[in-house]
């Protein structure tokens, strides 16, 4: 059972990092690095502020006692021209305290000092990484973007891509279906040219036998109307008279022929 458990946890962690590959998009994962590293820049920078305030208030209050401590000795100094030795007894030794604040200030003053010296150090060496990385996301991002467009092109052109395969399908369909349509149109006509199928709308082809009559028809009205024009410019109305009855004869000559090709079929 142990066993069972431990390769059924293998394939869950070989499918799901399979399925997180598909879904991970190297463009975002460099945004968000680059998004990490300016908020860690901005906390160094919030970092060097907050050290350069406590230099500041450092300074402020040594400036102030500084100023108590040359005012003590100012007034022990007139309190001793005055006689009055224990009063400048006592601003000196006023002035003596404030000394040793001053002094431990100083020393506090100058730690944070170095401390706001590394820190802004820190934050120009961040900040040059940042923009150098930056620059290299940018990069790497454009040559993706591209490979991956050339990639989709390049399927498209092979035919390997889904969408290239569904419009290739969708044309196949297309075609097949066009093909067996023209075939069947194709067949149809070949079944009504030989009489295999009936037209029944009345607009498909003639037998031979109407074929052949109205052909001779047709013949016959012609003649006629060469006849009577050669009637007309030879002048008189026996030419036209002749031309007239020259072409009944010649329609009489050629119904033994017709007769003759009915009785055959």
């Amino acid at each position: 059972m142990s066993g069972v458990m431990k390769r059924m946890g293998m394939i869950f962690r070989a499918k799901a990092n399979k399925a997180l590959d598909r879904a991970e998009d190297p463009r975002e994962t460099l945004d968000y690095s680059y998004q990490k590293q300016l908020e860690l820049l901005q906390k160094v920078r919030r970092g060097v502020a907050d050290v350069a305030t406590s230099r500041k208030r450092l300074e402020l209050q040594l400036n102030q006692l500084q100023g108590q401590s040359a005012k003590l000795e100012d007034q022990g100094r007139k309190a001793l021209a005055l006689g009055r030795e224990d009063l400048a007894r006592e601003a000196l030794s006023r002035r003596a305290s404030l000394q040793q604040q001053v002094s431990d200030l100083e020393v506090q003053h100058q730690t944070l000092q170095g401390e706001e010296e590394k820190l802004t150090l820190a934050a120009q060496r961040l900040q040059a990484k940042v923009d150098a990385f930056r620059t290299k996301k940018e990069t790497i991002k454009a040559t993706y973007t591209a490979a991956q467009a050339q990639t989709r092109i390049a399927e498209s052109f092979s035919g390997i891509s889904e969408e290239m395969s569904d419009v290739g399908l969708a044309i196949q369909r297309a075609e097949d279906k066009t093909a067996q349509l023209q075939a069947r149109a194709g067949a149809i006509d070949e079944l009504l040219a030989s009489g295999a199928l009936d037209d029944r709308s009345g607009l498909g082809s003639k037998d031979d036998i109407q074929a052949e009559l109205d052909r001779l028809s047709g013949g016959t009205d012609v003649e006629l109307e060469l006849q009577r024009m050669k009637a007309e410019l030879a002048g008189g109305p026996s030419a036209q008279q002749q031309a007239i009855e020259g072409g009944a004869q010649g329609g009489a000559q050629q119904s033994p022929q017709t007769q003759h090709r009915f009785d055959k079929q």
